[in-house]
């Protein structure tokens, strides 16, 4: 498998954490049928599968979010910008030093756990990209 796809993929390990983390509810609309598989950083910019990158959307939310269709559902004025300032402020809650640079694959990075391990490693945090 290439490094990027790899890297942007997500493992099982950080869907479970992710679904957790957001307790197993889609985190714009509350829905109990969200699923841990919306990159916050669009995985087609390179975005990483790691529990920083990634929230759990119910299939409308998630649509709104990557395709801007039926934004209305989520309010007026609702556009997918908004959206993606409130995943951030949401993910920083979590990760105070959130940073869009970082949860983007950039060839030649040492990524560690994200990208090495089989299964993602499954350690949380540590999932942050390292710096040579």
């Amino acid at each position: 498998m290439h490094r990027e796809t790899k890297a942007t993929s997500i493992p099982t390990s950080v869907k479970w954490a992710v679904f957790c983390r957001d307790n197993c509810r889609c985190v714009l609309c509350g829905s109990f049928f969200g699923e841990p598989v919306a990159h916050v950083v669009r995985r087609s910019k390179g975005g990483m599968g790691i529990e920083q990158n990634v929230v759990t959307l119910c299939r409308d939310c998630h649509r709104a979010y990557d395709q801007g269709e039926n934004l209305e559902r989520l309010g007026r004025s609702t556009t997918r910008e908004s959206i993606y300032c409130y995943l951030v402020a949401y993910l920083m809650g979590f990760y105070p030093g959130w940073n869009r640079e970082d949860m983007i694959y950039h060839k030649g990075g040492d990524y560690g756990a994200a990208v090495g391990d089989k299964d993602g490693g499954g350690k949380g945090a540590e999932h942050q990209r390292r710096y040579p």
